[in-house]
């Protein structure tokens, strides 16, 4: 059940972008396909704001997904790249989804926005890191 919600929840994610799912013979349960959106701002849009909301201000519904906006919990570099890389509760991993690049983008793009003011950039090499690490 819980791997199955988190398939879910790719799996939507990949639609609403317009990613189809793998075919039979496919390495994973959804292709090898990556988003194509390569900056931040873009990244956001298409992956995240669906359950964070537009503005970042979280939302509860079928399931809570937690404010992005003055979140304090962004202020250790890792956790995002962590949560992006591993999911956490509700939200799916994307590991599989996003380069090194997309993902230090995106975190640096919520980590500066929102009223986020964390001045310290997240590079790919420290993406590349966290992943070996896990």
């Amino acid at each position: 059940m819980f791997t199955a919600r988190f398939g879910i929840a790719v799996l939507g994610i990949l639609l609403t972008i317009g990613v189809a799912p793998a075919r039979a013979g496919d390495v994973s349960m959804y292709g090898s396909s990556k988003f194509p959106q390569q900056d931040g701002a873009a990244l956001y849009q298409a992956i995240c704001q669906g359950c964070h909301q537009p503005n970042a201000e979280g939302a509860i519904g079928a399931a809570g997904y937690p404010a992005l906006a003055q979140n304090k919990k962004l202020a250790s570099a890792a956790y995002p790249i962590y949560t992006v890389l591993q999911g956490r509760k509700g939200m799916p991993p994307l590991a599989n989804y996003m380069s090194n690049a997309q993902i230090a983008a995106v975190v640096n793009y919520v980590r500066t926005h929102f009223g986020n003011n964390y001045a310290d950039t997240i590079s790919p090499e420290m993406v590349k890191a966290a992943r070996q690490t896990h």
